[in-house]
């Protein structure tokens, strides 16, 4: 941990990412999928055209905005897009719990992806590894944590919710708390300490303190980390996207069971954080993320014994732990391999390949289900895809790839 930096700016940084991405990932992105079926019910849209939305906001949002997100971090600082991320993740919920055409759900799509390159894990990791060091795997997994409890607690919030105030009124509900609960708490944090900014010129961590962006993009091991985590997300989106869609519609779960599975995937990713994050700190982060992929991928073998509930605890368990290290572990191994420097643009550009990751899988299995009648071949192909993920992973060094840089001036 830095010494130069009060502790106490340093707990007010990791509780505002905590509270940041408990608002924007916990409640937005793992709360939407849990309206999937509402839609399909009340609309008689597909499986297909409901996670269409995620799809074509992320493929719109990610290429277009995610590597300049990044440089806007880098350039001006976290706290500023994560105030307007939470805004438009906020304000997206509240409109689509008033959607009644295809036009406008798109519309507030964009708006919800929008929110989540601006206010979810792009700007947090750097604010967190700006305050964070020799910790900074702690510091990750404390924030991340606020992701696992808030999908953890969504889906019954959800449901209550659904219950008293119709399935509408719920999403709206989650909109207007979701700002409530995210916009105070990054108002007030600082991006870094005046001590920090002056030697942000200087320091290098993993090696890389001065050099080019470009320069990290001809590293072979850049390609090799994004099509991991690539490869992973896919998994992860595909699976979690059509969670409730598979338990209600398929297996015929009640919506008080389906949403006790998705609470405890979530609530598994809790331990999942600690544990990585731990875990980060003190073992090589390539054998973690080794871990993290390797988990996803025997997980949803489950999925194929669905009509079994102890065995959809046992694929909640496993998911959950993998799911809870998979955001978390990726700008670490970034941070070791490539440097500080510019691990915005950096992670701007790996998010935004797994942006369209996690886009188009949900939308493939989908459209796998509607043609064959059954989300087996889906599942099947999620398990391939983890597999090619925790490949290219192996073959990562454990070593920083880029040479150290001589010392910049700030």
């Amino acid at each position: 941990m830095m010494t130069d930096n009060p502790r106490g700016l340093q707990m007010r940084a990791a509780a505002t990412s905590f509270v940041a991405l408990f608002s924007v990932v916990g409640l937005a992105l793992y709360g939407l999928p849990l309206y999937y079926d509402h839609m399909v019910t009340e609309f008689g849209w597909s499986r297909t055209l409901v996670t269409s939305g995620n799809a074509v906001s992320k493929l719109l949002v990610g290429p277009l905005f995610g590597f300049f997100a990044g440089w806007i971090v880098d350039r001006f600082g976290p706290r500023k897009l994560m105030m307007a991320g939470i805004l438009m993740a906020g304000g997206a919920l509240i409109g689509l719990g008033n959607v009644s055409a295809l036009w406008s759900f798109y519309v507030f799509y964009v708006f919800n992806a929008l929110g989540y390159v601006c206010g979810g894990p792009l700007p947090n990791q750097v604010l967190l590894s700006r305050w964070f060091d020799k910790s900074r795997g702690k510091a990750m997994g404390f924030a991340y944590l606020g992701i696992g409890i808030g999908g953890a607690v969504v889906p019954l919030i959800a449901y209550r919710l659904t219950l008293l105030l119709g399935w509408r009124g719920s999403l709206q509900a989650l909109g207007v708390l979701l700002i409530a609960l995210a916009l105070p708490a990054v108002y007030f944090v600082k991006d870094r300490a005046p001590e920090q900014r002056q030697k942000d010129g200087r320091r290098s961590y993993g090696g890389d303190a001065g050099k080019d962006i470009r320069v990290v993009l001809r590293q072979p091991s850049f390609y090799l980390l994004a099509l991991g985590s690539m490869c992973s997300i896919a998994a992860v989106g595909g699976a979690n996207q059509h969670l409730k869609l598979f338990l209600t519609l398929d297996e015929h779960f009640s919506q008080a069971d389906a949403a006790k599975v998705v609470s405890l995937v979530l609530s598994c990713s809790i331990a999942g954080r600690l544990i990585m994050g731990w875990l980060a700190d003190r073992v090589s982060k390539k054998y973690v993320m080794l871990l993290i992929y390797s988990l996803v991928a025997t997980s949803i073998p489950f999925l194929f014994f669905a009509g079994s509930r102890e065995f959809m605890y046992v694929f909640a368990a496993i998911f959950g732990i993998g799911l809870g290290g998979e955001y978390l572990i990726i700008p670490l191994m970034a941070a070791d391999l490539f440097g500080l420097r510019s691990l915005g643009k950096l992670m701007g550009v790996i998010l935004t390949a797994d942006g369209v990751a996690e886009a188009l899988s949900p939308m493939l299995i989908g459209y796998l289900r509607e043609r064959t009648g059954a989300y087996n071949l889906g599942f099947a192909l999620l398990i391939a895809i983890a597999l090619v993920g925790a490949a290219a992973i192996l073959f990562l060094p454990q070593k920083p790839t880029v040479p150290v840089a001589e010392p910049v001036s700030a």
